[in-house]
């Protein structure tokens, strides 16, 4: 009897082992995706080495001192990353910038894909509507570093928030500060001075300054040459355009605002913008705009700057550092300086932001094992570019930024730039109390302007001076004087089918107004043709996902 009891024990003892060995399989072999063991060190080392797979577009390295005969396989971020971390990229393919997404389009249509990726707000939701993205819900909150983790607490987790689906984390976006959109004046102050005249603070006065710009020769050269503001043939683009004076009179074409009820409507539409068409069409025939501005691209824009032509120009923070700065060189007196918008019919105007400003997503295919990797590789980039690492990582050592993925980019990081170096040049310091590279590498900058090097004005004015281009950005910021653009779901299906094709309509019916070849009522004909050829069905598609995504 005990022989029996015995041996009954001894078998209850093995399955119990046996379901025991089970039951930890399935704890730690179960899921699809796995991580690291250990602590979750955000730059922990691997034992055996992770290896995942990207594609590349790229073009040559920005610095030109880059060391020869780097290739992105070779790039000193790839070799570091393996030397440092254990994870070693490997490229399915790379090509030139211009044939990347010909190539990475046939790849999403074969279904051939890497383990990582660094798509756009399209691709992303294409992605996720297919479900092959991995969750990153867990090793987000595991494995990024406090530094990535401040990144998207910028604005509050906002954007974040975006690229989640049914609580799921599904990508890691790189956005920029918002403010980088807004909109002021950039003016000769020279030419101000010349002719007697004050900083104007309403449109009306932008106005007479910019037709005495015009008529009362302010370069004092003794010739008709100059005109007022500088305007090239796409209205709305990323530079010397219309987009401030149209913002300066409440109007906001190509862009989704609310109207009030909740509804977005095209700001292209409405009759805020016929307004500034026809005041613009005006200016056209007194020649405050140029009378060839049809015709002009951006760069015969900056052409007419550069050689003194014109006086006046709507635009961004970042125009000291080009093209004024090649302005003063080519004009030591030409004196630029900033003002925010001006007010109109005694209200202030409100430039456009925004929601987001989104560069790129980072993603992960649901099938690679170690999506910790990504987060890893992510974490690696912002710190090599603090200053332990400043002697090693060099483009004379063969370290090519442009070329290396995964990485997302600091969204305040001009804002902590421009605090840290303005305090630091306050307290008269020699050399500046911080690790970030940024403002390491404008204070330097700075100091060359403030001992008198002139070549580093650009910069400066740009960036560092409270009277420049960053310091009328964080004026507009603390008055909070801005509208916002509210979409931001990337393209709707009738944007990829008809967008083209109204964008074209929209540009050639405005430049056509404002060059009196169509008159102001041709506006009404533009927007029933808009609404009727793609437009209102786009806009019920904006506002499906608005509603979706408040």
């Amino acid at each position: 009897m005990k022989k029996k009891q015995s041996l009954l024990f001894l078998f209850l003892m093995v399955i119990g082992l046996i379901l025991a060995a089970c039951n930890q399989e399935e704890s730690s072999g179960g899921s699809e995706q796995n991580t690291d063991s250990g602590d979750k060190d955000p730059l922990g080392k691997y034992e055996e080495t992770v290896t995942f797979t990207q594609v590349l577009g790229h073009g040559q390295p920005e610095d030109p001192n880059t060391k020869q005969g780097v290739t992105p396989q070779t790039n000193g971020y790839v070799t570091k990353l393996k030397d440092m971390l254990n994870i070693d990229i490997q490229y399915d393919w790379t090509v030139p910038t211009e044939q990347f997404e010909q190539k990475f389009s046939l790849s999403i249509a074969s279904g051939d894909l890497p383990d990582v990726m660094t798509v756009d707000m399209q691709q992303f939701e294409r992605f996720k509507n297919q479900g092959i993205l991995a969750d990153l819900t867990d090793v987000y909150n595991d494995y990024a570093s406090d530094e990535i983790k401040s990144y998207n607490e910028f604005d509050d987790g906002k954007t974040l928030e975006l690229f989640k689906q049914d609580g799921q984390l599904l990508g890691i976006p790189s956005f920029e500060d918002p403010y980088m959109s807004a909109q002021f004046l950039w003016i000769r102050k020279d030419w101000l001075d010349h002719l007697g005249l004050d900083e104007p603070t309403s449109l009306e006065e932008l106005e007479e300054v910019a037709q005495a710009f015009v008529d009362e020769d302010p370069d004092g050269n003794g010739q008709n040459d100059t005109y007022g503001i500088a305007l090239n043939q796409e209205l709305i683009s990323w530079g010397f355009d219309a987009r401030g004076l149209f913002y300066t009179m409440g109007a906001y074409p190509k862009a989704w605002i609310n109207d009030g009820s909740g509804q977005l409507v095209p700001g292209e539409t409405l009759p805020e913008t016929k307004e500034a068409l026809e005041l613009m069409s005006n200016w056209y025939q007194t020649g405050i705009i140029d009378k060839e501005f049809g015709l002009k691209d951006i760069e015969q824009a900056i052409e007419d700057i550069v050689s003194g032509k014109v006086g006046i120009t709507f635009g961004e923070w970042w125009y000291p550092n080009h093209p004024l700065n090649t302005s003063k060189d080519q004009n030591p007196e030409a004196d630029w300086i900033p003002l925010e918008l001006p007010t109109y019919q005694g209200e202030e105007s409100k430039t456009l932001i925004p929601s987001l400003r989104l560069g790129h997503v980072v993603v992960v295919n649901k099938e690679f094992e170690h999506p910790e990797a990504a987060i890893k590789a992510i974490n690696f980039y912002p710190e090599m570019s603090k200053p332990d690492y400043a002697d090693e990582v060099s483009a004379e050592n063969g370290y090519v930024y442009n070329w290396y993925q995964p990485k997302v980019y600091q969204p305040d990081d001009f804002m902590q730039a421009y605090e840290e170096v303005n305090q630091a040049i306050e307290e008269g310091v020699e050399e500046i109390d911080s690790t970030h590279s940024t403002s390491i590498d404008l204070f330097n900058e700075a100091q060359k302007y403030l001992d008198g090097d002139e070549s580093a004005w650009g910069m400066y004015y740009s960036r560092v001076a409270p009277d420049g281009g960053w310091g009328v950005v964080e004026r507009i910021r603390e008055s909070g004087n801005v509208i916002y653009d509210e979409f931001a779901g990337g393209t709707t299906p009738t944007m990829v089918s008809k967008g083209s094709s109204l964008d074209k309509l929209t540009d050639e019916t405005f430049v056509k107004i404002i060059m009196g070849t169509e008159s102001i009522d041709a506006f009404d004909d533009y927007v029933k043709s808009w609404n009727s050829l793609g437009g209102e069905d786009i806009t019920a598609e904006v506002n499906e996902w608005y509603q979706e995504n408040q």
